[in-house]
């Protein structure tokens, strides 16, 4: 393995945004130094930078993916709760239009999802990182302005990094080379990886891609009478019949964001006034009856890349020695369902616990780490394809038998849980990524889902919050 000159083994994540630093916090106490190479530079305080390119959009961390950062980084959630993050439990405080209807509104208290903008969750999260890393044997390094051009080694085994400055300096621009016992990749979606594997002289890994061909567009607002702002964010996902969709969410100093999004040929237009116009094609109008409460802080930000995406690192042979993928580097998904952020903090916990349990670095140790992020990949993995499928452009991985039965009995049983609050209970904890996906075909669950008669939700936005 590679060390670093005092003896110690070393680590490079690359990529600083999320994912990276909780990387960083997974191998915190399994290394002696941490090098994270991070093609930005960091803006002051919490602004946006072009680096996160979905920094201006709807993010949400999901009740399974605050308890994983909580567990990688104790006092997180409160840390952000203090920043400004709105707490949101579901079903209370988010008015969703199902395609049979308004779903009703629970008080469960169980499935606690935090609303927040991307530059305070990245800034909190990285000073929390670093500060705890400060107290540890482990030294960790923040190489930014930095870009990594390759990975050092051979087919067998990665050994390092190439890397480069981007600050334009005389001579700035020649890669040189870092060493490292583990190089973990956590790039986002731009990730190079398959092509870093062909010049090492190995295969790409097997791929998986469904892409429903969805756009969406985000505008910032204030109710201009805070007396009269919604009590409960909206959700009015699309539907087959009805491919338009909006979410409209608080987040942070009594802003509010609306995110409108269509499949192919329904695209959210960047124009103020034709998105406003969109808004009231959605699938009910109380959206944009909500904008007439409000008014607009921000231009409209659009972004269209949010095709589900797997390269499959876990299976045998796919990964060198010394190297892992974690997030959207491996694994990204419809951003629409907000699942990114809280898929990468379950990894990265599965990646510390990993190392605690298998002695730290060691040959192989890095395959049973990526097999370990797939395991936690896996049901957010299945919810969003499951979502996406009936859009799916041709060229995308057909889906198998089993695949085309759950999507019936998951279309069935989300149309149960907009009213009934034990289906629902069950749904909502695998969509907080709280509970196995196994948890929607218990005997209760099933029997009430295929047995109790199909009816409609509610006709309109529930105000009345009942007991469960």
């Amino acid at each position: 393995m590679a060390e670093h000159s005092n003896g110690g083994h070393t680590a490079i994540v690359i990529g600083g945004g999320l994912a990276g630093m909780l990387a960083v916090t997974a191998l915190t106490g399994h290394v002696d130094t941490v090098t994270v190479i991070e093609r930005d530079r960091y803006p002051e305080g919490r602004a946006f930078r072009k680096g996160v390119p979905q920094a201006r959009h709807l993010h949400i961390l999901l009740r399974g993916g605050s308890l994983a950062l909580e567990e990688l980084l104790p006092g997180t959630v409160a840390a952000l709760g203090e920043a400004g993050a709105r707490r949101l439990y579901l079903s209370r405080d988010l008015l969703t239009r199902t395609p049979t209807g308004w779903q009703r509104r629970f008080d469960e208290r169980r499935h606690l999802t935090l609303s927040v903008t991307r530059p305070v969750l990245d800034s909190v999260v990285r000073e929390r990182v670093l500060r705890a890393a400060a107290g540890s044997a482990t030294r960790v390094e923040v190489l930014e302005a930095t870009e990594a051009t390759g990975l050092t080694g051979d087919a067998g085994r990665v050994t390092g990094v190439r890397v480069r400055s981007r600050d334009g300096a005389p001579g700035g621009r020649a890669e040189r080379e870092l060493p490292a016992a583990l190089v973990v990749d956590a790039s986002g979606r731009g990730s190079r990886a398959p092509q870093w594997f062909a010049a090492l002289g190995r295969s790409a890994p097997q791929e998986e891609t469904v892409d429903a061909g969805i756009a969406y567009a985000t505008r910032m607002y204030r109710p201009k009478d805070p007396a009269t702002a919604p009590d409960a964010g909206v959700n009015v996902p699309g539907w087959p019949e009805c491919p338009r969709g909006a979410a409209y969410v608080p987040v942070e100093d009594g802003k509010w964001l609306l995110t409108l999004s269509g499949v192919r040929g329904h695209h959210p237009p960047t124009d103020a006034a034709e998105f406003t116009a969109f808004s009231a094609t959605v699938g009910d109008p109380y959206v944009h009856e909500l904008l007439d409460r409000a008014e607009p802080l921000s231009a409209v930000h659009g972004f269209r890349d949010t095709c589900n995406r797997r390269r499959h690192f876990e299976r045998p042979g796919a990964l060198p020695e010394g190297f892992l993928v974690l997030g959207d580097a491996g694994c990204t998904f419809n951003p629409v369902y907000g699942q990114g952020m809280s898929v990468a903090a379950l990894g990265a916990l599965a990646v510390r616990t990993t190392l605690a349990d298998g002695g730290g670095l060691r040959p192989g140790i890095a395959a049973e780490a990526q097999r370990a992020v797939a395991r936690a990949v896996e049901p957010a993995w299945l919810a969003a394809v499951g979502a996406d499928r009936p859009y799916a452009s041709p060229g995308d991985t057909k889906a198998g038998v089993g695949e085309r039965l759950s999507t019936w009995y998951i279309a069935r049983l989300s149309a149960r849980a907009s009213i009934d609050p034990v289906v629902g209970a069950a749904f909502r904890d695998v969509f907080s990524l709280t509970a196995p996906p196994t948890r929607l075909v218990a005997p209760q669950i099933f029997l009430r889902t295929i047995f109790l008669p199909r009816r409609p939700g509610l006709p309109g936005p529930p105000a009345a919050i009942e007991a469960v």
